[in-house]
């Protein structure tokens, strides 16, 4: 049964994704018609206790792979999805150096603003509870060699650090299947050197999320999954997922490929929805027959009033 604090904490949940949803599918035109794709966009799961099955997620179905309060800086890089700071000019900034961003880049802007406020609601009602993790699903706080996981919310007392480990995050099969991890609580850093995540059984990189209590900081790393941090992001390798910092964000080395950029992603991270292929070929095939069809028809419509017109000529001779 549930308590009236664990209920209302779901609820806080489910109402700062949906905001961060709306923010981050707003544009200058208004509201996005697309509907959120990324299951672990819209609620924690059911498992939120034990930690077994369930997960939560702050993967977005976001245009903004990045988004900083004040800086964004990308050396000799790569950033896939738009990129966004909450303060404007002159306090805010973003600075590419051989860094091509295949998106928009918004210094305090409206779109920006609203997509950070709505990453802050997400970021708080995320933030560790009593009982979010049993003992099976609290981490160390160094992985000391490398292990796979399956689907559920994990949790680490403080900070946690990994060097020259592999971490598989195993599906089962299950393509929608979700993690969380919530790193520290008060405090707690991320950090990984050498460090790999890689995504196993169907898993989607796009289905996991990092919360951090304070700074994430990889070097030659292949990280996976969608960074909420309580501090500075700073990253070296490369990222399937999006990049949200309270404070700043910093790539050097690093391609970034951000999750559903384009609305249309199979939560991989590289935008493209493989299922989707053959459907779009289809969809188009089907318009072409039709327009064929329609073609035929009015020659058709033509070609019987040609006849009927020369069959009252001879009536008139």
């Amino acid at each position: 049964m549930f308590t009236l604090p664990r209920l209302t904490a779901r609820l806080a949940v489910i109402t700062a994704f949906a905001a961060l949803a709306a923010a981050c599918n707003t544009d200058s035109n208004g509201p996005s018609s697309k509907a959120p794709s990324n299951p672990a966009l819209l609620a924690e799961r059911e498992g939120h206790g034990g930690g077994g099955d369930g997960g939560s997620g702050g993967g977005a179905t976001s245009s903004f792979a990045v988004l900083a309060n004040a800086a964004v800086t990308c050396t000799n890089g790569t950033i896939t999805g738009d990129v966004g700071t909450f303060q404007a000019t002159p306090a805010g900034s973003v600075t590419l150096t051989s860094c091509p961003v295949t998106g928009t880049v918004h210094v305090g802007d409206a779109a920006a603003i609203q997509a950070f406020n709505a990453f802050l609601a997400a970021y708080t009602a995320l933030a560790p509870l009593p009982g979010d993790c049993d003992a099976a699903h609290t981490l160390l706080s160094t992985i000391p060699a490398s292990v796979t996981l399956a689907p559920g919310v994990y949790c680490t007392g403080a900070a946690l650090t990994a060097t020259d480990v592999t971490l598989t995050l195993d599906a089962g099969g299950n393509a929608n299947a979700v993690w969380t991890f919530k790193i520290g609580n008060l405090t707690g850093a991320l950090t990984g050197t050498n460090f790999s995540v890689v995504m196993a059984g169907g898993g989607q990189a796009c289905n996991v999320t990092w919360w951090v209590s304070q700074a994430v900081t990889t070097t030659t790393s292949a990280f996976q999954g969608n960074i909420l941090a309580g501090a500075a992001i700073t990253l070296g390798g490369s990222l399937n997922g999006n990049a949200w910092s309270k404070a700043d964000v910093t790539t050097t080395g690093t391609a970034l490929t951000g999750c559903a950029t384009s609305g249309t992603g199979n939560g991989n991270g590289d935008g493209d929805d493989d299922n989707d292929k053959d459907h779009g070929h289809k969809h188009h095939h089907d318009k072409d027959k039709d327009h064929d069809r329609d073609k035929h028809h009015d020659k058709d419509k033509h070609h019987d009033g040609d006849k009927d017109r020369n069959h009252g000529d001879d009536d008139q001779g």
